[in-house]
């Protein structure tokens, strides 16, 4: 894979370079938010490794200012922080992926590796269902041939709910089929972003393609 790594401290940036480097990825690396966003938006990466503290910014300003460019290419953050929502912040803003500091480097491949599985389009090009259309290839989503802009983490559950159509998927399931982390029932971003899908799903077309069945979880209806 091409990899952009954006961290400012040094040796985490020299770490994550040689590891990834040496699992066979070509890396290029920016010490700063301004030089990371506009390498993010100018050039084609696979993956983005970013960094939270930036000296001049930070990651949740680069991550949501890439999305709001039409860029998908998948972000694992890095981060020091561990609360909770600090991780959904990251999440709502389009990032795929959180890792805490101090990290293994075993997990920051198995993340990695994650993230790109779910990217992968597993060979197929569509996914139909009644008036909805998405482009895995193009990664582009459509009702009645209208085109809808979906963020990143928006896509991936839209993708995920038509992949397992007609039966009921738990939370648990989608945060870790679709976001590859242990759901925490403390916090509700699951059902934030499934209210942000139904809103522009329903923006053009009377259908409620998604049922939320109680206690159990969600069903994506798909005759």
């Amino acid at each position: 894979m091409n990899i952009l790594v954006i961290e400012d401290d040094p040796s985490v940036r020299t770490l994550v370079k040689a590891v990834l480097e040496h699992n066979g990825n070509s890396v290029s690396t920016a010490d700063n938010a301004t030089d990371g966003e506009a390498n993010a938006v100018k050039d084609d990466y696979d993956m983005i490794v970013l960094d939270l503290g930036l000296p001049d910014g930070d990651g949740y300003e680069v991550c949501k200012n890439i999305r709001d460019k039409n860029v998908s290419t998948p972000v694992l953050i890095l981060s020091g922080e561990q609360e909770t929502d600090v991780k959904v912040k990251c999440l709502k803003v389009g990032a795929d992926d959180y890792l805490t500091k101090p990290f293994n480097t075993e997990e920051l491949i198995a993340r990695m590796d994650a993230i790109k599985r779910r990217s992968e389009s597993s060979g197929e090009q569509q996914l139909l269902c009644g008036e909805l259309k998405v482009d895995l290839l193009r990664r582009e989503f459509s009702v009645n041939g209208e085109k809808t802009q979906l963020t990143n983490n928006e896509f991936n559950l839209l993708v995920y709910f038509m992949k397992n159509k007609n039966r009921v998927i738990s939370q648990e399931e989608l945060a870790e089929k679709v976001w590859d982390i242990h759901f925490d029932t403390q916090t509700n971003y699951i059902n934030v972003y499934i209210s942000y899908l139904r809103k522009k799903i329903r923006e053009h077309t009377d259908v409620d393609y998604i049922e939320t069945i109680r206690k159990k979880g969600f069903l994506f209806r798909c005759e």
